[in-house]
C-alpha cells in the first residue's frame, strides 16, 4: 500500500484567509497576474518575483520568493500547525460537494508504481519545476489523486465533519472551501490504519507537480550523500478523494482544416471505422462510449466505432480519444504527432449539451473546420489505463475537485 503520512500545514491566518489563497495561475492573464500581485497578503504577491519580475537573474528571484515566505510566517500572517492531517471538502455553487483528505505521499511509491499515472508529461516543464522546488522549498497547490471508496474513510471523514473547521472560505467563484485539522493522535491511527488498507493510489491530476517533485528528490538525493528516504523533498503534497468525489468531463477538440479533402471525402472516408448518423442542426450530445459527437458543414453528426475495431483495440487502448486520434486526426487528417501540432484546440466540455454548442459556435467563426465532441472517460476506464501503463492521448480528461492554490501548503523546509 502507499505511504500518506501526515505533515505541518501552513496555512493563512484568520485576517488573511479571505485573500491569500487563489486559484492556480494558468488561470489568469498575464495582465490579471500583474494586477493580483499588486494585493498586499495574496500569495501571488508572495510570488511576485517570479511571475512578474523583470529582473532575469531566476535565482535572485526564486530567493526572495522564500523570503517572502518566511517573512509572512514571522509575522503571523501564515501560521504552520503541528503534524496533522487535514480533511478538505468544497461545495460548488451548484451544491456539489467533494471531499477528501490532505496529507504527503512518497516520491518512491511513485517511482515504484503504487501511485499510478495516466497520463505522458513534457520533460522541460517537470525541469523547470523541479528547479522551482530546490530554491524555493515550498508545495502551494496539491497533487489530485482518487482511489476506490472505503466505507471506513468514509465514515471517519463523517465524524470529522462534525467539529468547527479551521478554515471556511467563500471563493470568488461562489465555491465554499472548508479545512478541519486532524491532530489528536487517536484520530490520526484510526486514519492511518484505514488508509493503509488502500492498494493504490491513481493520479488524477498533477501529472507535471509530482513528476518534477519525483524529479526535485532525485536531484537532491545524488547531492546528499546521507539520504535516507525520510527528507522532506522525498514527499508529495497531495489531495486524495475517493471515486465518489470525483468528477470526469469531457475534453473535446477543434481542428483547423480536413488535410486538403472535401466534406464528402472526408465523411466518406471515416466511414471505415465509424458508422455516421446525420443529425442535422439538432446538437448531439455523444450518450455512450463508443459515440463521438462531430460538428461539420453546419450539421452535427454521431460517429459510432464499429465492432470490428472496438474488438481489435479492446485489449490495447479501446478509449474514444485514442480512437478519434488514431484512426482520424493521424490516418484521415495527417496529423503524425498530436503532442507537438498546433492544429488541434482543445477545450473543456461540462458533460452536456453546452460543451458541444461551444464547438458550434467555434467552428461557426470560421476558424476551424471540424469539432469533435467526446463521451468522458469513466472512472473504471481511468483506472483500467493507469494498470495497464498505457498512456493517454493529450487533454483526455477534466476533472472536478480544481484545487485553489495557498489555502494549506507544504514546507520542504
Amino acid at each position: 500500500m502507499p505511504i500518506f503520512r501526515p505533515f505541518r500545514g501552513i496555512r493563512p491566518s484568520d485576517d488573511y484567509v479571505d485573500t491569500f489563497p487563489t486559484h492556480p495561475l494558468d488561470n489568469f492573464t498575464q495582465e490579471e497576474i500583474n494586477k493580483k500581485a499588486q494585493q498586499d497578503s495574496s500569495y501571488i504577491q508572495m510570488i511576485k518575483p517570479y511571475v512578474v519580475s523583470k529582473s532575469k537573474d531566476i535565482d535572485r528571484n526564486l530567493r526572495k520568493i522564500r523570503t517572502n515566505f518566511e517573512e509572512l510566517l514571522a509575522d503571523n500572517k501564515l501560521v504552520q500547525d503541528n503534524s496533522s492531517y487535514y480533511l478538505y471538502e468544497q461545495i460548488m455553487p451548484n451544491k456539489a460537494v467533494f471531499r477528501g483528505l490532505l496529507g504527503l505521499v512518497s516520491v518512491d511509491d511513485f517511482r515504484n508504481g503504487k501511485i499510478k499515472k495516466h497520463e505522458s508529461t513534457l520533460t522541460h516543464k517537470k525541469e523547470k519545476l523541479a528547479y522551482y522546488l530546490e530554491k524555493v522549498n515550498i508545495q502551494a497547490e496539491p497533487v489530485l489523486l482518487t482511489y476506490m471508496a472505503n466505507p471506513k474513510v468514509e465514515l471517519l471523514m463523517n465524524h470529522e465533519e462534525k467539529n468547527v473547521p479551521v478554515l471556511n472560505y467563500l471563493d470568488d467563484s461562489g465555491t465554499r472551501h472548508k479545512v478541519w485539522r486532524i491532530d489528536n493522535r487517536l484520530k490520526m491511527q484510526q486514519f492511518k490504519e484505514v488508509l493503509e488498507q488502500i492498494d493504490s493510489f491513481y493520479i488524477a491530476d498533477g501529472h507535471h507537480r509530482i513528476g518534477s517533485t519525483a524529479l526535485n528528490a532525485k536531484n537532491l538525493q545524488e547531492k546528499n550523500k546521507k539520504h535516507t528516504g525520510l527528507e522532506h523533498y522525498n514527499f508529495v503534497y497531495s489531495f486524495i478523494v475517493s471515486n465518489q468525489s470525483i468528477k470526469i468531463h469531457d475534453y473535446n477538440r477543434l481542428l483547423e482544416d480536413l488535410n486538403g479533402l472535401s466534406e464528402e471525402e472526408f465523411l466518406k472516408k471515416i466511414e471505415e471505422n465509424f458508422l455516421i448518423h446525420d443529425k442535422g442542426e439538432a446538437p448531439y450530445y455523444p450518450s455512450q462510449k463508443f459515440h463521438i459527437s462531430m460538428y461539420l458543414g453546419g450539421k452535427f453528426y454521431s460517429l459510432h466505432v464499429k465492432h470490428d475495431l472496438r474488438k481489435k483495440m479492446s485489449e490495447l487502448n479501446d478509449l474514444d480519444h485514442f480512437l478519434l486520434e488514431e484512426f482520424i486526426i493521424k490516418d484521415i487528417l495527417g496529423i503524425d504527432d498530436p503532442k507537438t501540432t498546433d492544429k488541434i484546440t482543445y477545450i473543456k466540455g461540462n458533460s452536456g449539451i453546452e460543451g458541444i454548442l461551444n464547438i458550434k459556435e467555434k467552428v461557426d467563426s470560421g476558424k476551424y473546420k471540424v469539432g469533435f465532441g467526446i463521451y468522458p472517460v469513466s472512472f473504471n476506464d481511468l483506472l483500467k489505463v493507469s494498470d495497464k501503463n498505457i498512456k493517454m492521448p493529450p487533454k483526455c480528461t477534466y476533472i472536478e475537485p480544481k484545487l485553489v492554490t495557498a489555502l494549506v501548503m507544504y514546507d520542504m523546509k
